[in-house]
């Protein structure tokens, strides 16, 4: 039986690790998207990015599409396949944040989604106090919740504090979506979180 870990533990397992795979000589590296470090051509953000010129919705709008719906077993199967399915499915979501709240890192998926929220975002007052909290949340080396972020972006966002807008996290938010993808969702998909619910769509499918 795997031994538990502590927050301090899980803390220093969570440290970013933002380099992309290995460049093939002669081969560029393909232009990444902004939430995948993979820069697949089928990446659902970098198809977002894509058509970005065309369309005005964000990511939040794409998110809020689905809030009223109920996976399928089919959903739940493909979870295992991205984690940007489950990161735009608000049972996906809910079941990640419980699997990070048992690794002591549940602070990573709220700074994101406080990040969204603060996309969404147009009355300067608003975002003036929403990027004020956000900080103090989650940036602020006093918080409890501090997510782990560089020097280098950290030092940006405190520049830009002296005049917020609803993009300034925008690189911390993908830094952290990041940390989440490639440290925490592997783990996720091998924690009983994930399995039992698997398990349960299975036989909820079987019954009927």
């Amino acid at each position: 039986m795997p031994r538990s870990l502590s927050g301090v533990d899980m803390r220093k397992r969570q440290q970013p690790h933002i380099e992309g795979p290995p460049q093939v000589p002669g081969h560029p590296r393909p232009k990444n998207c902004c939430m995948c470090w993979c820069g697949c051509c089928k990446c659902l953000w970098n198809e977002d990015r894509m058509e970005g010129s065309e369309r005005t919705c964000t990511k939040m709008d794409s998110i809020e599409a689905t809030e009223e719906q109920q996976p399928t077993l089919d959903e739940v199967v493909a979870w295992a396949r991205s984690f940007e399915l489950v990161m735009r499915s608000s049972e996906g979501r809910e079941i990640f944040r419980e699997f990070l709240r048992s690794e002591y890192s549940e602070e990573n998926l709220l700074f994101w989604l406080a990040c969204e929220e603060l996309k969404k975002e147009t009355d300067p007052t608003a975002i003036d106090e929403k990027a004020r909290i956000i900080y103090e949340d989650y940036v602020s080396i006093l918080s409890p919740k501090e997510v782990s972020l560089d020097s280098r972006v950290r030092e940006g966002i405190n520049l830009s504090l002296a005049e917020p807008s609803n993009m300034m996290y925008e690189e911390a938010q993908l830094q952290i979506y990041t940390l989440m993808h490639r440290d925490s969702y592997p783990r996720f998909l091998n924690s009983s979180v994930y399995r039992d619910l698997l398990d349960s769509k299975r036989s909820s499918c079987l019954d009927t």
